[in-house]
């Protein structure tokens, strides 16, 4: 069985690490390369960076922090926001990146996904999700749709029907993110996270809502996503990420501890 991965997120507003609640009311919370760093080395499997303005905002990502926290960093690192193209992807790979996250421009443009997957392979790509939950109708029978933009744009997409085709188009991992959990720290919504890893085969990272470390064991058990993504338990010194792992593993998952 494959360790269960500890990734802490870093969203990026102009440069600098930002944190908010159900995407709003963001703030600035600090230096994005410190915090690459100190979880790296306090043990976190793998890091994400999102610029999570740069779709709304129709520009690139920033590479000169994507390069800063490449620097710094030795695990996985995967990036997103503002990535469109496969030259965006080339352009951030080249970066230091292993990984690159797409989300709003596959939903607008779904051959991105197999575009990249071809010229970098699948590991190489991440299609972020962002859920919202919603009725149940014809058009969402699951009761989960796709939003893009930061949560500013609805999709009248269903979220299962999505992951299958963007798995479909050979993407190698997906990140799925529930607005309606995201920052409240009230734990990570199971029931979409299940949904997902019952709908796909590769591998599913469970977002928004942690807020104790029984949560993330709760992801990858309960919920069965292969890794679980963490962002203000850690931003603002809550929990450190060798104390999520241990505890995860008290509980029992397997987790990779390096001290």
């Amino acid at each position: 069985m494959l360790s269960k991965r500890v990734i802490p997120c870093l969203d990026v507003r102009n440069g600098r690490l930002t944190k908010g609640v159900k995407f709003a009311g963001n703030q600035d919370i600090g230096d994005p390369v410190e915090s690459a760093r100190r979880y790296y080395e306090e043990g976190a499997d793998e890091i994400v960076f999102y610029d999570i303005t740069a779709s709304a905002e129709a520009r690139g990502i920033f590479l000169d922090v994507v390069e800063r926290v490449a620097e710094q960093i030795f695990i996985p690192f995967s990036v997103g926001g503002g990535i469109a193209t496969v030259a965006d992807m080339r352009a951030v790979l080249l970066a230091g990146a292993e990984k690159v996250s797409v989300n709003s421009a596959a939903v607008k443009n779904p051959r991105i996904i197999s575009e990249g997957a071809e010229a970098f392979g699948s590991q190489a790509i991440v299609v972020g999700m962002d859920v919202l939950a919603v009725p149940v109708s014809e058009a969402i029978p699951s009761g989960y749709e796709i939003v893009i933009h930061g949560g500013r744009a609805r999709m009248g997409l269903d979220a299962l029907a999505w992951a299958r085709r963007c798995q479909d188009l050979g993407a190698g991992e997906l990140c799925v993110n529930s607005i309606d959990a995201d920052g409240t720290k009230d734990g990570y919504e199971l029931k979409l996270t299940r949904a997902i890893v019952d709908a796909v085969s590769i591998p599913v990272i469970a977002s928004g809502g942690a807020g104790e470390p029984r949560h993330m064991y709760e992801a990858v058990s309960e919920g069965g996503a292969s890794a679980a993504l963490i962002a203000s338990i850690v931003h603002y010194g809550e929990y450190s990420i060798r104390r999520c792992k241990e505890d995860m593993a008290a509980r029992g998952a397997k987790v990779r501890l390096t001290w």
